[in-house]
């Protein structure tokens, strides 16, 4: 499962910092606005301790984490969705991804331009969504207009909007027009779950998950956080307060001295939240497969059936699906061993309605 997260925000608020910080990828990052044009692409690692004790319980050659891309998208400024600065290179970007992670300047730092002048997050939250909204306020007025002209969209759009005739034109008339009432008042869609289902297929901005990451300093200002948490209650989206400045600094060191330098400075590991939010943001779920030639996470979707989780691994195995043998790992670090999983009645044979459990590690049986 090919997963993309977006990094978005105002320029110089720390964008590419979070990029680099989360892939090692050496994104370019500068004091200017519009340092990134083109997105940065890295692929990053799921942190998951459970793999790691299948490794060293299986004796495994090699292990495979689940993985989630990051996307650093150009910064966004007011007007974006008239085509200001980078806006429409911007929104077409964003409009590709799964999911945002949306940084917002927290910390003072008199050398970092700030493009309005002043850290003012709630200000800043406010220009980045209003751009989103105004763009999906238009999108939904035309994908509208098409509708009740009853006229097939060209090739050029059809991705964007959908031809429908009859009964189904109608439902999709009156879910537009919701949609439209909705970004009237400011609201983004994720915050109607239903109605943004219906309308998936338009692929709209304020739909996608979000998170918010607050970039803050050596010391947070609480008020200037509680800012960001306001948005995010309001929104359906969820917050990370990290120091950006501060992983960029302890990445550079070695995996074995960084656990202390966070000891010492009391920091959490904020890119390992960061990551492993991004991928709740999605509502995945990780299945493990694990032997001693090899231990992988694989992702799927919360609620997949074994037959769908089988075809993560090869499209043969769901196709041939006969049944699933399951253990959670919990109980394999309970009990200590497969074995004693087994004669502890925990390891069972699961048809193909069973729906895959988070920490599942399954063995799946097929026959093509």
């Amino acid at each position: 499962m090919s997963l993309e997260v977006g990094i978005v925000g105002l320029p110089n608020v720390g964008k590419s910092s979070l990029f680099n910080t989360l892939t090692k990828a050496g994104a370019q990052a500068s004091n200017f606005p519009f340092t990134t044009i083109e997105p940065n692409v890295g692929i990053v690692e799921v942190p998951d301790a459970r793999l790691k004790f299948l490794r060293e319980t299986y004796q495994s050659a090699k292990t495979i984490p689940a993985t989630i891309k990051f996307v650093d998208i150009a910064g966004l400024v007011k007007g974006a969705s008239a085509g200001e600065g980078l806006g429409n290179q911007f929104l077409s970007h964003i409009r590709s991804v799964d999911a945002i992670v949306e940084v917002v300047r927290v910390f003072d730092d008199a050398n970092v331009i700030h493009v309005a002048g002043q850290v003012n997050p709630d200000e800043d939250i406010s220009t980045v969504n209003t751009e989103l909204l105004l763009a999906d306020l238009e999108q939904a007025q035309k994908a509208l207009e098409r509708l009740e002209k009853n006229k097939k969209p060209s090739s050029t759009d059809a991705h964007y909007y959908l031809y429908a005739i009859g009964e189904r034109s109608a439902i999709m008339k009156t879910s537009l027009e919701k949609a439209i009432e909705l970004f009237n008042r400011g609201e983004p869609l994720r915050t109607q779950p239903e109605l943004a289902i219906e309308l998936k297929q338009f692929q709209f901005l304020t739909a996608k998950p979000l998170l918010y990451v607050a970039n803050v300093g050596e010391t947070v200002d609480q008020a200037k956080l509680e800012q960001i948490n306001a948005h995010a209650q309001k929104e359906n989206a969820t917050v990370i307060a990290i120091s950006v400045k501060a992983e960029l600094e302890i990445v550079d060191l070695p995996e074995a001295e960084q656990a202390e330098y966070r000891k010492e400075l009391s920091l959490i590991s904020g890119l390992g939240q960061v990551i492993q939010a991004s991928y709740a943001l999605l509502d995945l779920i990780t299945f493990f497969t694990a032997g001693p030639k090899e231990s992988r996470a694989w992702t799927i979707a919360r609620g997949a059936k074994a037959p769908q989780a089988a075809g993560v691994i090869h499209t043969d195995f769901e196709r041939g699906f006969i049944r699933a043998q399951v253990f959670n790992v919990e109980d394999l670090q309970k009990y200590g061993s497969e074995k004693a999983v087994k004669e502890a009645g925990k390891l069972r044979s699961e048809g193909k309605d069973y729906v895959v459990q988070d920490g599942d590690v399954v063995e799946f049986l097929f026959n093509v």
